[in-house]
């Protein structure tokens, strides 16, 4: 694909498509989607022909409502190649899930689905300001996981320098950041407040010392109190990706210069909300869970993949002027949804109540454990570096304050010393069990 870049839209057409035309692209890929997943997939023909479903049966965009949910289990089923629906000889690059609850999902490329995912980057990157001139520090794990595979593959289209230098060697990273005067940083949001931990304990002032000006974070959920610490740390703009390694990887959608919600690009990925408990399909502004279908992959076509990811989608046409729907922030995920003395707790709730507290840095862990039946929480947080050790009980109490003000119910606070919860260097474990 040719950039057409016009100094704000990277793609002017797609990008400002009126509803209605989006609609007919999206019908038309869906249809070719379909049809080109029953000829190709044993797996989804019998998925199809178990519901009743022929391609020619989809008619209107709501006719995907016929179609059963994907979901992570039956891609584990089907490890690692039982969804591909072109020949093997035509697979390019293939990408891995973590693995840590069970078979890995792969997400596998033909060329065409590699310039898919290259075109959306590059889409994502230039609507959140980055330019040809500008130098991208690529702080995500290289390897099976798709993140710093994805940043790379968009920056290049773009024209930016990249430099590979992936998660980890954290003094390295920040003596590079200024060697080499990046300017913008990929990597986890936890790993970015890392990096300026690191870059004062080494003597540099990271709004005065480092030329960064943009962040560009996925991978793990982080909240608008994260996004605050992280822009005041670093005096930058940070902006939020999206994307699952069962649908592409990140490029699904991202942040305009308004931070009202994440661009979907619509013309690639079919957006839905769902009830979690019912799979009924609920309208804008109804939080749900996520699902999504590709409209254009080739190799591995995901077909209303339940995404687990909690949001809800925004069809108010943003002031940034891009059609695309949006969705807001991540809100959580349903699998780590817990239930405390009869209470629905998320984690990005008790970061909120964390974070909102002055004096308490953004490293903390959640620690969970049984009684009995019951699910106990506490909460262990660090304070800014060079905090006394008298105020940690006042700190405790306010972000205890904060939790039962959030959450209505009692969570201990545990105030601990600078260090003694571990760095990530990738995504933060924020949720420990003992």
């Amino acid at each position: 694909m040719t950039c057409k870049a016009d100094g704000k839209y990277w793609d002017p057409k797609l990008e400002t498509l009126p509803a209605s035309k989006l609609q007919e692209l999206q019908l038309k890929r869906l249809r070719w989607t379909i049809k080109h997943s029953y000829d190709n997939n044993e797996f989804y023909r019998k998925k199809l022909k178990g519901a009743n479903v022929a391609p020619d049966d989809i008619k209107s965009l709501d006719d995907i409502q016929k179609i059963p949910f994907l979901t992570k289990d039956e891609l584990r089923i089907y490890y690692p190649f039982g969804l591909s629906c072109v020949p093997m000889d035509d697979i390019m690059e293939l990408h891995a899930s973590s693995g840590t609850t069970g078979k890995p999902v792969v997400g596998i490329y033909n060329d065409n689905d590699l310039d898919v995912w290259t075109e959306i980057m590059a889409r994502g990157l230039y609507t959140n300001g980055m330019r040809k001139k500008d130098r991208m520090q690529n702080a995500y794990g290289y390897g099976l996981f798709t993140g710093a595979h994805g940043f790379e593959k968009g920056a290049h289209r773009i024209g930016t320098l990249v430099a590979p230098l992936s998660s980890g060697n954290t003094r390295r990273q920040v003596t590079l950041m200024k060697d080499f005067e990046t300017t913008a940083l990929a990597a986890t949001p936890s790993f970015c407040l890392y990096l300026a931990e690191v870059a004062k304990e080494m003597g540099l002032e990271p709004k005065d010392d480092l030329k960064l000006k943009s962040g560009h974070f996925g991978a793990e959920a982080w909240s608008e109190e994260m996004r605050d610490l992280i822009q005041d740390t670093w005096d930058i703009e940070a902006f939020d990706h999206y994307g699952l390694t069962e649908l592409i990887g990140p490029g699904v959608s991202t942040e305009c210069e308004m931070h009202d919600g994440l661009h979907i690009n619509a013309d690639h990925f079919y957006p839905e909300v769902i009830d979690s408990k019912t799979g009924e399909v609920l309208g804008p502004n109804e939080k749900g869970e996520l699902v999504f279908t590709s409209l254009t992959k080739q190799a591995f076509p995901a077909i209303r993949f339940r995404t687990k990811d909690l949001s809800m989608l925004i069809t108010e046409t943003c002031e940034c002027g891009r059609t695309s729907p949006r969705h807001a922030r991540i809100m959580g995920r349903a699998d780590d949804m817990m239930k405390v003395k009869g209470v629905i707790v998320f984690p990005s709730q008790i970061e909120e109540a964390v974070m909102s507290v002055d004096g308490v840095s953004g490293n903390y862990v959640i620690v969970k454990s049984k009684k009995g039946v019951l699910t106990q929480l506490k909460v262990r947080a660090e304070p800014v570096a060079g905090t006394p050790k008298e105020r940690f009980d006042k700190l405790a109490n306010e972000v205890q304050q904060e939790l039962y003000s959030i959450l209505n119910m009692n969570v201990p606070v545990e105030i601990v010393e600078v260090g003694a919860i571990p760095r990530s260097i990738g995504k933060a474990v924020r949720v420990i069990n003992e």
